[in-house]
């Protein structure tokens, strides 16, 4: 019999003894008309103690197991988390020691606490209304750390709650290690730990690069993949939900060492299920970018209780991310400074009023450059990106489609390269 059992088995004890004490009583010597009230408020004031006593004593106990599971969390499972080496970071060890099926993508909650605490914070490499972006360091390995304002603590709250809940494990959705909040300064601090990318976004990777048409076309089809795992809803044991992220843009991709990219920032995601039959909008009053914003969402013409209205303003946004990268492609030793799409036709800063006029009243798109249409692989890109820019949102392509689309070219791209090998 464990303490908390024997306690009570104690407890009982003693009511029984003391009822059977007044029952005594009433009988034998004190007629019930002429009952003491002092007799039955101290007996009741004595009940009262003891029942504070042992609930106060079943607390203690109870607060002294919690104390001891997180100890060894601290001092066994944290040890086991080491970062493995490589060009391009998977943290798999971390995954592959801790992840199963019911805790979504990230580490256990007390152990992404625990973690959490122990990152150094080396360097800011970003900065935004969301907050600030720091490199970190955890065990002599980099890892990301996304600082949230107070204003967006509901972006924090969806992010970490969608992480934490859904199986988003993909080699272009940026990987998410921990989420916890902390008290620096009597201030409290958001954190969410991710995969560190040293490449940084692909608005910033596009200022200082540019590329050969194969690398745009490796670029493409990696984010058309992640909008394929995002948007595609998996029923299994380790399934998930389709998700439509809804602020899709060139600052909210990374990119990777290898060449290819992976989404990121999931704080205005929608969450959808067949299956089960829901539609999760959350609760984050923030809106998505409005220089990427897509016609039916700026004449507030959406369909907001209709999941594909989210994923056809994804791929709206998809397309604007192609252009941007279709601009900085060398073809004939022709390529074009990094511009931000509509650069040409609103301010830098657009109000909602001036892109509806441009997107909704004029029907204005991004210019393409004729030296697009002379290759191959971007003439392709550009017909794709015309197709994700339909009015009627319905017309639009699908990510799958995309993907299958781009994915046909990047084989006929790897044939022709080795032909060429072999010819060599």
């Amino acid at each position: 019999m464990g303490r908390s059992a024997r306690f009570m088995a104690v407890l009982v004890g003693l009511l029984l003894l003391v009822s059977a004490c007044l029952a005594d009583g009433e009988t034998t010597t004190v007629p019930p008309q002429q009952a003491h009230p002092e007799l039955w408020i101290t007996v009741a004031l004595l009940l009262l103690f003891m029942v504070a006593g042992v609930c106060g004593l079943l607390l203690f106990l109870r607060f002294r197991r919690a104390h001891t599971c997180l100890k060894n969390v601290d001092d066994h499972n944290v040890t086991m988390l080491k970062v493995p080496n490589g060009d391009d970071p998977t943290y798999g060890g971390i995954f592959d020691e801790f992840c199963t099926s019911g805790s979504g993508t990230g580490l256990p909650y007390l152990v992404q606490r625990t973690m959490a605490r122990q990152i150094s914070l080396v360097e800011c490499v970003g900065k935004g209304r969301y907050g600030e972006v720091w490199r970190g360091t955890w065990m002599g390995e980099s890892v990301a750390v996304k600082i949230f304002s107070s204003r967006d603590e509901q972006s924090w709250f969806r992010e970490t709650e969608i992480y934490n809940t859904v199986q988003l494990r993909h080699d272009n959705i940026l990987g998410f290690i921990a989420s916890d909040m902390t008290s620096k300064n009597s201030s409290t601090q958001l954190w969410l730990v991710t995969h560190f990318h040293e490449m940084g976004s692909l608005y910033d990777f596009l200022q200082y690069s540019s590329l050969e048409p194969e690398s745009c076309l490796k670029m493409c089809l990696s984010m058309a993949c992640g909008l394929v795992h995002l948007h595609t809803e998996i029923v299994s044991s380790q399934g998930k939900p389709a998700i439509a992220h809804r602020d899709l843009k060139s600052r909210n991709i990374l990119v990777k060492r290898n060449g290819q990219c992976c989404i990121a920032d999931l704080g205005l995601a929608v969450i959808h299920s067949q299956f089960n039959d829901f539609l999760d909008v959350g609760h984050n009053p923030r809106v998505g970018t409005k220089r990427y914003m897509a016609p039916e969402v700026l004449d507030e013409s959406i369909r907001m209780d209709v999941f594909e209205s989210y994923k056809q303003t994804d791929i709206w946004a998809l397309g604007l991310v192609f252009w941007e990268i279709s601009r900085r492609t060398i073809i004939n030793g022709i390529v074009e400074e990094y511009r931000p799409p509509f650069f040409d036709l609103v301010p830098s800063d657009p109000s909602y009023e001036e892109m509806k006029k441009v997107v909704c009243v004029d029907q204005q798109r991004p210019r393409l450059h004729n030296r697009l249409h002379s290759h191959p692989i971007m003439s392709s890109i550009v017909k794709i990106m015309k197709e994700c820019w339909f009015q009627n949102p319905p017309a639009r392509l699908t990510a799958l489609r995309v993907k299958k689309t781009l994915s046909k070219h990047d084989h006929d791209s790897d044939f022709s390269i080795n032909k060429l090998k072999q010819d060599i």
